[in-house]
């Protein structure tokens, strides 16, 4: 078993950006979890739907 790459978002926020998820991208799927339960489950999608997903979100408007 390989030891997964896992990178939070640059939008995580200061001290040690415990407050977000974290990605781990393969060949054949993106790996989800909780930072701050990082040894709880997974969530694991197709990289085109989550992909789509992502673009959904950037292209959301922002409500202050």
């Amino acid at each position: 078993m390989t030891r997964d790459n896992w990178r939070k978002s640059s939008y995580s926020g200061g001290g040690d950006g415990n407050n977000c998820v974290e990605i781990s991208t393969h060949p054949t799927h993106i790996a989800v979890r909780d930072s701050k339960t990082p040894t709880t489950a997974t969530l694991t999608f197709p990289p085109a739907p989550f992909s789509a997903f992502l673009d959904a979100l950037k292209s959301a408007p922002v409500s202050q």
